[in-house]
């Protein structure tokens, strides 16, 4: 079972999201680019991010954990990632869900982000394998996946549904318990 935990590093912090998080998610969210291959902006409004935490960043013990990352320096909200799809009985997890605002991006957010979530994920909750998707044709986010050490396993096509009734094929990666110290000690090169 999950419960709601704060993750800290030197430059980054992911709290529980939450209803003090909403404005500056808000403004992090604004630019078009960072939806481009997410099936919902849910920082289109106010009202959208409200209905987006009430329903589905909402915190559920038995599968999953959103976060705020929160940048220490300036102490905003620059995005948000979460660990979700906990199977306890296969001891797995997807991390994901993740944007981070432009500002950002290509910075120590997403390595700092990562690194905290997946050490959560294989040291303290003892996870054997978590799984990282994104849309097939975003290179952006496909490069990142791997930068971080991950492997590449494959083509899930068609396996989820976007708000308009299309469907995507993802891009499946995974990190096991075997890859771990070696993701871990890249990650931590690169913080």
């Amino acid at each position: 079972m999950l419960t709601p935990v704060t993750l800290s590093s030197s430059k980054v912090t992911l709290e529980p999201i939450a209803q003090k998080h909403l404005a500056e998610l808000l403004v992090a969210g604004q630019d078009p680019s960072i939806w481009r291959w997410v099936p919902t902006n849910y920082c289109l409004s106010e009202a959208t991010l409200q209905t987006w935490l009430e329903t589905t960043a909402k915190f559920d013990e038995e599968q999953q954990l959103t976060f705020a990352i929160i940048d220490n320096e300036s102490h905003c909200v620059v995005g948000t990632t979460r660990l979700f799809l906990l199977d306890k009985h296969n001891l797995s997890a997807e991390v994901g869900h993740t944007f981070i605002g432009v500002p950002w991006q290509r910075s120590y957010v997403n390595s700092h982000a990562k690194h905290l979530i997946l050490n959560y994920a294989f040291e303290q909750l003892k996870l054997v394998r978590v799984t990282i998707c994104t849309n097939e044709k975003n290179d952006k986010s496909r490069n990142a996946i791997i930068r971080l050490g991950a492997q590449f396993e494959g083509i899930a096509y068609k396996n989820r549904r976007s708000p308009d009734g299309s469907f995507r094929n993802s891009a499946i990666h995974s990190i096991t318990d075997t890859l771990w110290p070696s993701v871990k000690q890249r990650l931590e090169h690169f913080l």
